[in-house]
């Protein structure tokens, strides 16, 4: 089976919980499965709002 490649770099995405607020249950549980998600969705929305500003 082929690996997958993330599209979002890790550091983007600690950017991005640090911003939402939610940096901190990322470093404390060791990843981003313990952010609910509503935040993860809040972090998509958010990574989504750069790259469309990015290409204009």
């Amino acid at each position: 089976m082929a690996r997958r490649r993330s599209i979002m770099s890790d550091r983007l995405k600690m950017e991005l919980a640090e911003e939402l607020g939610v940096a901190d249950v990322v470093r404390a549980e060791g990843g981003f499965g313990s952010v609910s998600s509503r935040n993860c969705g809040n972090l998509v929305r958010l990574a989504i709002q750069r790259a469309e500003s990015l290409m204009m």
